[in-house]
């Protein structure tokens, strides 16, 4: 899977759909089907799964663990993909994802269905950075927006289908079943696509590579602590502001070797488009992860039914993606950062005046169209921008930053709301402005996205430490 250099017919470079990446984009695809349907399935289960196991004040962590556990595989899987190339990661990924999944549908106690998700979600982490890896080396530079472009329409038919048939298998058979149905799935794609990805790399796992595993595993340690004090906070005691503490000062103390230099203050070009991504997923996944739970117990929808939010963002993040990949408004690359942030807000904001009006929950389903659109635009380019500004041989250090930041900005929107309807959840329907408190707080990290994408460009020549340089890849 090298980039190709000769050009097709009429002068044009072959097409991702061409003969010669045809095997490679389908099975890049299928892989995010299956993670697509995932996705939206357990979202649509998860409520009647905590339900049934008495989590529902841990909601949260059921979606945060998975993200923490996902930390960790993006930060191995970038070296390890670099050494050795993406095969080996991607099949490690494979059996923790399906291995996780079968724990979920086994567990009989909420405690190792969060078992489950951290596996799953280490699986995910390792999984996503070796897709990019093979995108990275497999396309040329036109052509990744376009590949990227089919990754996102790889969540149109789960994200139909996917809620509507989980909700069902959920009230019919069993919650249990919807993550059953993932195991054998999944070693079905996995059996299809190793073959076709190279297992060979640069050979060199350097001493900087493992000194980002360390971190990797110290920061997904800490960010797992700051989540289970933060949710423990209302019980009062020590020991929850202890572990809360504890937890942040691990992040604080893990995070800047793994991110590119700058990144936390937003230093033009590369560390700001990687900042960027952190805040769509904190905004985006903090929010939804909340709507399914809004919808069933604040609006009386039927699981399925609640689910289709979540169809609704996928369309819409479907939308957003093709419009950039058309570049249908010709904007510079940086400004369609700022765009993304820009309709997210607008998204999330249209939200809470739904919430705070009282009217039908079936407004949601339109409304989450026009976040969904704001992602599409702006991680779409994140991926776009990270690939073309990281020299090739560091495109795996960079994917897992990129992802590293898309898990992490995840993590502490969900944990934050996620604390907070702990405190304040009561149990007994009616909360309206609790729901449209937690969402407007993750209204102004949407707006602060928008910001930060402003300053995603490149720098000029005449500026010092281009983002593109591997001192600013490197800790």
């Amino acid at each position: 899977m090298t980039v190709p250099a000769p050009a097709g017919e009429a002068g044009q470079p072959p097409g991702p759909l061409s003969r010669q990446h045809r095997r490679t984009t389908l099975s890049v695809v299928a892989f995010i089907t299956l993670v697509a349907f995932e996705s939206m399935a357990v979202a649509t289960a998860m409520p009647v799964a905590a339900s049934d196991l008495g989590g529902v004040r841990s909601y949260g962590l059921a979606f945060s663990s998975f993200l923490t556990a996902s930390l960790l595989g993006t930060v191995v899987a970038g070296p390890w993909g670099d050494a050795r190339g993406p095969r080996a990661p991607l099949a490690a990924g494979a059996a923790l994802f399906t291995a996780g999944q079968l724990t979920c549908a086994l567990a009989p106690t909420f405690s190792l269905l969060l078992l489950g998700r951290l596996l799953a979600g280490a699986g995910g982490g390792l999984v996503v950075v070796a897709l990019y890896v093979v995108v990275g080396a497999a396309f040329s530079d036109a052509l990744r927006p376009k590949v990227f472009g089919y990754m996102s329409a790889a969540w149109v038919l789960p994200a139909i289908v996917g809620p509507t048939l989980a909700g069902w298998m959920a009230d019919a058979i069993s919650w249990r079943s919807v993550f059953g149905v993932v195991v054998p799935l999944g070693v079905a794609v996995a059996a299809v696509i190793l073959p076709r990805v190279p297992a060979k790399g640069t050979g060199s796992f350097e001493a900087t590579a493992r000194r980002r595993v360390l971190r990797g595993a110290l920061l997904a340690v800490g960010a797992g602590a700051l989540q289970v004090g933060a949710e423990s906070l209302s019980d009062g005691g020590a020991w929850p502001v202890v572990l809360t503490v504890a937890g942040a000062t691990l992040v604080v103390a893990a995070l800047p070797g793994l991110l590119p230099r700058g990144t936390l203050r937003a230093a033009r070009g590369l560390p700001s488009v990687i900042g960027v991504r952190g805040l769509y997923t904190a905004a985006f996944f903090g929010t939804e992860s909340f709507v399914p739970l809004f919808l069933v117990t604040e609006r009386g929808l039927a699981p399925a039914e609640a689910g289709l939010a979540l169809t609704g963002g996928a369309i819409g993040w479907f939308a957003g993606t093709s419009i950039q990949t058309r570049d249908l408004t010709r904007m510079p690359r940086h400004l369609l950062l700022v765009a993304g942030g820009a309709v997210i807000a607008l998204g999330i904001g249209v939200l809470v005046a739904v919430v705070l009006s009282g009217i039908s929950g079936w407004f949601v389903l339109l409304v989450w169209l026009i976040a969904g659109c704001g992602m599409g635009i702006g991680m779409a380019t994140t991926s776009v921008l990270t690939l073309r500004m990281a020299p090739p041989e560091e495109r795996g250090l960079a994917s897992s930053a990129l992802q590293l930041s898309d898990n992490l900005g995840g993590v502490l929107g969900i944990a934050v709301v996620g604390a907070v309807f702990a405190a304040l959840h009561t149990g007994a329907g009616g909360q309206d402005d609790l729901f449209a408190g937690m969402f407007a707080g993750l209204l102004l990290v949407a707006v602060l996205a928008a910001v930060v994408g402003s300053r995603g460009r490149a720098p000029r020549r005449s500026e010092p430490a281009p983002a593109t340089s591997a001192t600013v890849l490197r800790p």
